[in-house]
């Protein structure tokens, strides 16, 4: 008896430590990421490109490694100048990895910050690609360097650590893109589903181009003047109205992606797609996060939950470019948080949910629910009778439902009230959906051009409407984007409108709501042609919404670490943000006129002085001339050094008739408030089917 209660205890001890074993990994040789062993050191270093230009590169290296220690690299590559744009911002993330055994690297493109030569013609240029693997190159070999260099980034360096994957950078062994796509026309800021779009970005980099870098700013025409002088790109832009060449000479399909991918989303970020198409597209192994965040990161995300990203980071790279087995292979796909009901508030601070598990995309439990339309602007399961519904086009609607695809959002009914509106019964259970939803339109237009726009809401039973997704469709591209045609007036055509990744639980008693329209400005210039439109309901092809529904619990994911505490530098401060900044509208209701007032700030202050960033948008559009609408924007910053002051201005205007779009650009440089130096450029762009 005594023995087999020690034999028990025994058991029952081994199988502990088995347990215990098991979930530290050590069973399996998993091993934790790479402790903050190490200082932080900053060293500048010239970068030589094969032309003789020079990019400029921070160093963030680990102090008091030894002598033979080697490193692998991180590169995030940007313009938005190292030196004082983004210098705040870049220590918490540099220093972070360089404690942790990597030789962290900011680079500034060509043309840009302290880097040499002038700016490319446009973003993701191929000038700077070749650059790329010039910089990626040059790391690779450096007497610190391990031989392995990782890219990471968000938005921009995201974007150009998907095009370096594409290109099979030598010596780029792995990535981290952060709200970044591949899809250049369809998602990025110019064409947001390939329909013409003006925002802050335009003001932003088109002043940019002519600035010179910190500290000196110097204003020897050698150095400014092949940067004042660039066109800008937004002018560039206008003229590329759709797919084709231009946008897709610069990527490649995912499928070119072998090396391994870490993706980080939000899901009111405007370029979340790109999270799930790489899991369904890359080559390589893609691990992926999706949070309920807007264009940020989410160790400072707001909305929350906020989480700490670059804990996973080390994991990510310690695996791929250091050869230790921190468990990143058998990670969960893709951990996505379920968003659960919320009102509709700008200001919310963390979204209710929860995180689940995906290991296959679409989820392997999703299963296609499918609502029609009905004459009484109800959504059933079952096709209804055949009838039509008309909406006149509104062309000044929208501004309710936010400046892109994403982001937190009012009530949205004032857009509803101008939309064609279908809403379920009341629901009888809870309803969760996952992916992207599809809204099968048959649709006419009684104009050659129209643009649709398809939202799905949650409407709480007290009337109040909360906007989850939705996507517009360029009604000239309905079959190509690269070849649109003009629709044939009267004609019903089928439309697919893939809206934009989500997830959403649908409480018992909400209605669900799709609501239909043809604006959704300012998000989207509008088509110039007063019109009405029309659907067509009734049948298995009637219009209608299909829903990716799942499981409201999914497979609960090892949970993340809260955010850690950030270094920061104290030789600089920056506050506030131009983006999403404020806006107003103003309605003219006897003159069917609407003005949207758009405004954001931020400044710095550094070693050698302050700087102070303003911007302004201003949307016009007249209900009554659709073909006429305008969008004016103000950029200025001021740079106060010691013993002058340097004022950078950008003035932009676009305005259009039916034909052609208008395009001004003023370019500005004031020292001590007198002119230096100005540039414009004015030009007539034929509208091409926007």
């Amino acid at each position: 008896m005594i023995r087999t209660i020690g034999r028990r205890v025994i058991f029952l001890l081994l199988s502990s430590l088995i347990s215990l074993l098991f979930v530290s990994g050590s069973v399996f040789g998993i091993e934790p990421p790479s402790p903050a062993a190490y200082g932080v050191r900053m060293e500048q270093a010239w970068i030589p490109m094969k032309d003789g230009v020079r990019l400029a590169a921070t160093l963030y290296m680990p102090d008091g490694a030894e002598s033979r220690e080697k490193f692998p690299a991180l590169l995030e590559y940007l313009p938005y100048r190292k030196d004082d744009g983004t210098a705040a911002g870049d220590y918490p993330k540099h220093a972070y990895f360089a404690r942790r055994g990597y030789v962290s690297v900011r680079v500034d493109i060509r043309g840009f910050g302290a880097s040499e030569g002038a700016p490319p013609e446009r973003e993701y240029s191929e000038q700077e690609q070749v650059d790329g693997e010039r910089v990626i190159w040059w790391l690779a070999h450096q007497g610190w360097s391990n031989g392995n260099v990782g890219m990471f980034g968000i938005s921009w360096g995201g974007f150009n650590s998907l095009q370096m994957a594409m290109r099979h950078a030598p010596g780029l062994k792995a990535i981290l893109a952060i709200d970044a796509t591949a899809e250049l026309f369809h998602d990025d800021v110019h064409y947001v589903d390939g329909i013409a779009h003006i925002d802050e970005f335009e003001l932003n980099m088109d002043m940019a181009e002519g600035w010179t870098g910190a500290p000196e700013y110097t204003t020897d025409e050698k150095v400014l003047g092949p940067r004042f002088e660039t066109p800008p790109w937004s002018l560039l832009y206008l003229k590329h109205q759709h797919d084709g060449p231009f946008w897709r000479e610069r990527v490649r399909p995912l499928k070119e992606i072998t090396i391994p991918s870490f993706l980080i989303g939000g899901l009111l970020d405007g370029y979340r797609d790109n999270v799930t198409d790489m899991l369904m597209q890359a080559s390589g192994p893609v691990k992926a996060i999706a949070g309920p965040w807007n264009h940020t990161y989410p160790n400072e995300a707001e909305p929350g939950p906020q989480i700490e990203w670059r804990n996973e980071a080390v994991r990510w790279f310690d695996h791929w470019l250091k050869g230790r087995d921190t468990g990143v292979e058998r990670d969960p796909r893709l951990v996505i948080y379920m968003q659960h009901w919320h009102a509709p508030d700008p200001s919310l601070a963390n979204v209710p949910g929860e995180w689940r598990r995906e290991d296959v995309w679409p989820p392997k439990d999703v299963r296609a629910s499918t609502l029609f339309f009905q004459p009484n602007h109800l959504l059933a399961e079952s096709a209804s009778q055949v009838d039509t519904h008309q909406l006149k086009y509104v062309p000044s609607i929208g501004v309710e439902a936010g400046f892109w695809w994403g982001e937190l959002l009012s009530d949205v009914r004032p857009v509803d009230a101008f939309s064609l509106v279908y809403d379920s019964a009341p629901l009888q259970e809870d309803v969760a959906i996952l992916g992207r939803p599809h809204a099968l339109l048959r649709a006419s237009a009684t104009a050659p051009l129209a643009d649709w726009f398809a939202r799905l809401s949650d409407v709480a039973p007290d009337g109040t409407v909360t906007q989850i997704t939705g996507a517009g469709i360029n009604g000239a591209q309905r079959d190509s984007m690269s070849e649109p045609r003009d629709l044939e007036p009267g004609r019903v055509y089928p439309l697919d409108i893939e809206m934009h990744l989500t997830s959403w639980v649908f409480p018992k008693g909400h209605r669900i709501r799709v609501a239909i329209s043809n604006a959704l400005w300012p998000m989207m210039l509008p088509t110039p042609y007063s019109m009405t439109t029309t659907l067509e309901l009734g049948g298995g092809a009637g219009s209608r919404i299909v829903l990716p529904v799942v499981p409201e619990h999914g497979v609960v994911p090892p949970a993340f670490s809260p955010p850690e505490p950030s270094e920061q530098r104290t030789d600089l401060k920056s506050e506030g943000f131009p983006w999403p900044g404020e806006w107003t509208v103003e309605r003219d209701e006897a003159r069917h006129r609407t003005t949207v007032h758009w405004k954001g700030q931020e400044s710095g202050e550094y070693p050698w002085g302050k700087e102070i960033d303003y911007e302004n948008l201003t949307y016009d559009a007249d209900d009554a001339h659709p073909e006429t609408c305008s969008v004016r924007g103000e950029a200025e910053t001021v740079f106060t050094l010691k013993g002058r002051t340097l004022t950078w201005r950008g003035h932009l205007l676009v305005t259009t008739d039916q034909k052609n779009f208008y395009y001004k650009y003023a370019r500005e440089l004031l020292k001590d408030g007198a002119m230096v130096k100005s540039k414009t450029w004015l030009e007539t762009i034929a509208r091409d089917h926007q």
